[in-house]
């Protein structure tokens, strides 16, 4: 007998972590699609509110979500035609001056000439092209690979996500058959908080960008560097994306600034390296306090691990995970801790 438990048990641990390996190598697999279905959810939970103001003025549900995809497609095409001209304007200008940094850059007389004659720029970019027609073509291939990637993304994101925000009272509804009746009106209620708390957070996100465009326009503007209406909206762009995003427009701007001078290179480096301090500590720390609530301190670390964790997408939902891990530990653990 004491044969056959042992043999029970050593059965009953090794299947047990076969079927662990198993789950987390499925998951594994699936991950990119996992964190396209959290994107999706995170960007229909963020418009919910939208489309809640809306059904509770008597819209349908489905004609709702219908104007908060035109208003936002206005809205996204608005912006564009309103800085499509001048950002054309200058991409074509930045695109120009190309041939003649080039130029500049057999030029010993001039300053790209002089890191040429230092670095071998040329030399090596020459000789990282033609170091083997397969690389290029395989380079090719893969930024192909790249762009379908990316095209498919967004449609799937789409897709969910419209799905997502035309049933969710049906999904809340499923989730909330797993709460005791007792205590479904207080769990509705505080999801409810959460939903809210994050549409709040997509707007405040929105308006750090914002305020990263603009930062960067003015700068560029008042120092000489050209292109400042397609940098700020470069950067505004690349602000949405946390931890990473403001940091490659930072650079980017810096080598464009390069083309100037190097001490207005070097300035904008230093007005990025301020702006980020500023905006990570100051900035979005602030302005995420006021829209969801949650400490500075907390929206810092939280956006690190979820980076750290799940990158971009991880990034984005940490401030929410933390939002709603929050309001979990304020209506069920603190009352039962303090009264005890």
């Amino acid at each position: 007998m004491r044969t056959g438990g042992w043999l029970r048990a050593g059965f009953g641990l090794g299947l047990g972590a076969t079927l662990a390996w198993l789950l987390v190598h499925t998951v594994w697999q699936i991950g990119e699609l996992l964190s396209l279905f959290l994107a999706s959810v995170f960007v229909a939970v963020g418009l919910e509110p939208l489309v809640g103001l809306l059904t509770r003025h008597r819209v349908r549900r489905g004609w709702a979500v219908v104007v908060v995809l035109l208003l936002f497609t206005a809205c996204l095409a608005g912006f564009a035609a309103l800085v499509a001209q001048p950002v054309s304007d200058e991409v074509n200008a930045l695109v120009k001056a190309v041939p003649r940094w080039l130029t500049e850059l057999h030029n010993r007389h001039s300053f790209l000439g002089h890191l040429e004659d230092r670095y071998q720029v040329i030399s090596k970019l020459r000789q990282a092209l033609t170091s083997g027609g397969a690389g290029v073509v395989g380079g090719v291939l893969g930024a192909g690979k790249i762009v379908l990637s990316l095209v498919t993304s967004v449609v799937i994101v789409v897709v969910v996500t419209i799905y997502i925000m035309a049933g969710l009272p049906v999904i809340k509804g499923f989730c909330f058959r797993f709460v005791a009746a007792s205590r479904r009106p207080r769990a509705e209620a505080v999801t409810d908080e959460i939903l809210a708390r994050t549409g709040r957070f997509m707007l405040a996100n929105i308006a750090t960008s914002g305020i990263a465009g603009l930062a960067t326009f003015a700068w560029c503007a008042a120092v000489g560097v050209p292109y400042p209406a397609a940098l700020g909206f470069f950067v505004a762009l690349m602000d949405l994306i946390p931890v990473l995003g403001s940091t490659i427009a930072g650079v980017a701007v810096s080598l464009v600034a390069l083309s100037v001078s190097l001490p207005i290179a070097g300035a904008t480096a230093g007005f990025y390296i301020a702006f980020r301090l500023a905006e990570d500590y100051l900035i979005t720390p602030r302005a995420m306090k006021y829209a969801v609530d949650v400490h500075p301190v907390v929206t810092v670390v939280g956006v690190l691990v979820g980076g750290a964790l799940l990158g971009i997408i991880g990034a984005l939902v940490a401030v929410p995970a933390a939002v709603a891990i929050g309001i979990l530990l304020d209506e069920y653990l603190f009352p039962r801790v303090d009264a005890s």
